[in-house]
């Protein structure tokens, strides 16, 4: 008698019809096959569940979170710094200037009495640090924004518990 899997062949040496079409409906539908394809549809349900849960679900609340923001927008003022011109480190050779208006982005006008008061440490601490500049500091758009920074984090410092928001250029001229 033969096996279910196993066909055996007639006299002239081939399997029957039956047999035939019946192992490969066997082959053509294994467990292995039908977890390859099941195991990804299921993750992407999943995958799909999670997204919707965490990003698509919380639309209530991004849109209570607008209205509070424009129901009070934030006081923002500019407080003009008074020129500077520094000459640049250069290291013995020929003499270079840096001249610079910035200003300075801080919320609420009574943090500008505030600044005022502190407006030499400030100056100061900005003529130390720019007089240490090199031509080579100041150059493209990535020494630009090095030495925003930098005067940021310095303006900060000085000020502190004060808060300025950003440095912005007004004029920088390199001669």
């Amino acid at each position: 008698m033969a096996k279910d899997n196993d066909a055996e062949p007639n006299e002239d040496g081939e399997l029957e019809d039956d047999e035939l079409t019946e192992g490969l409906e066997k082959k053509r539908f294994s467990g292995k096959k039908i977890l390859m394809i099941a195991a990804p549809v299921v993750l992407l349900l999943i995958a799909g569940g999670v997204y919707f849960a965490f990003f698509s679900g919380g639309g209530e609340e991004t849109a209570g979170h607008a209205e509070e923001a424009d129901a009070a927008p934030p006081d923002v003022v500019f407080y003009d710094l008074p020129e500077m011109l520094v000459n640049l480190n250069t290291g013995g050779g020929k003499a270079s200037y840096l001249k610079i208006r910035v200003a300075l982005e801080v919320e609420g006008k009574k943090t500008i009495a505030e600044l005022e008061d502190q407006l030499p440490r400030i100056i100061d601490n900005f003529q130390i640090y720019l007089r240490e500049l090199r031509l080579e500091d100041l150059n493209g758009s990535a020494g630009m924004f090095r030495l925003k920074e930098e005067l940021l984090a310095r303006v900060n410092t000085a000020l502190a518990p004060i808060r300025v928001n950003d440095v912005l250029f007004k004029e920088m001229l390199v001669q």
